[in-house]
């Protein structure tokens, strides 16, 4: 039986609480400060793997794990994007354990132009002049930072990079969010189990507390690409294209006055430029946004 479609209001209500529980995870992540990045990832992994079996199995949808594992072409897609989730995750968790907050905050943002760049380079899409300014203003954001940094700002490409392929991918697999989280997860379990496998004495060393926020990193890592998935079933891409600059707004607001990162001069005209292409492209789109169906 399928589900029943949600409201706008509901993939409103879903979206907004995805991007709110994305944009706070940082002080989720801080709270696991001490232990390797590459450990909380392993536990994310194999705690969302538990919590994404138990969503399957209350919802009856099993029987679409098989139909996904049996076509060889949605496995690859999907196995390329667990990669790129992972690597992700990985680049993420260790920058917030590590004191770049601000890194990511200037990733994500410059996630939107990477998705247009992709498209354009892969999905044939075509771009208006002012989506191509929003793109130059960008890379100029890109080429102030690794000019004051003498090297390119490689936390925040990687995030752009790894998360745009992996909606890239998401895009081109015929597969239901639930479904295809879980297999990618499922896919990314042999690696994280195996790692954790080795690590037992990190484990034995941390206070209850903290392996039970380890624990709770299934909810906190599949509640929130849940609550995506339904609100991108009903949301019309400009209204998520808005609702995604809630995340590294938060997170840069995160930085600054919790953990004590300095929003120099030139990160400050890194974020500058790119938020002037975010604009200018939120603002070639105010035409499309009137006419699109609210599905």
């Amino acid at each position: 039986m399928t589900s029943p479609q949600p409201s706008y209001r509901d993939g409103l209500i879903a979206g907004f609480g995805a991007y709110v529980i994305w944009g706070l995870m940082p002080l989720y992540l801080r709270l696991v400060q001490g232990v390797p990045a590459g450990d909380v990832l392993g536990h994310r992994i194999a705690w969302s793997l538990l919590v994404l079996s138990l969503v399957i199995a209350a919802t009856g949808t099993w029987r679409r794990v098989p139909e996904i594992m049996a076509n060889r072409r949605t496995l690859l897609l999907l196995f390329a994007s667990a990669v790129a989730i992972g690597v992700n995750w990985l680049v993420y968790t260790w920058a917030i354990l590590n004191g770049h907050a601000l890194d990511t905050s200037l990733g994500y943002f410059i996630n939107p132009l990477i998705n247009v760049v992709f498209g354009v380079a892969l999905l044939g899409e075509r771009l208006g002049k002012l989506q191509w300014a929003a793109v130059a203003l960008a890379a100029l954001g890109v080429a102030v930072q690794t000019i004051a940094l003498g090297r390119l700002p490689w936390i925040s490409l990687t995030l752009a990079l790894s998360f745009g392929l992996y909606g890239l991918f998401r895009k081109k697999a015929a597969v239901d969010g639930l479904s295809g989280l879980f297999v990618e997860t499922l896919l990314l379990a042999p690696l994280a189990l195996g790692w954790l496998a080795t690590r037992p004495y990190s484990l034995a060393d941390l206070p209850g507390w903290q392996l039970a926020v380890l624990a709770a990193s299934g909810v906190v890592t599949a509640s929130p690409l849940l609550m995506f998935g339904r609100a991108a079933r009903v949301l019309p891409l400009s209204t998520l294209g808005l609702l995604q600059y809630l995340s590294p707004t938060l997170v840069m607001i995160e930085a600054v006055t919790l953990f004590g990162e300095e929003l120099s001069p030139s990160r400050l005209a890194a974020f500058g430029c790119i938020w002037a292409g975010l604009a200018l492209y939120t603002w070639s789109l105010r035409p499309v946004a009137q006419v699109a169906p609210t599905r």
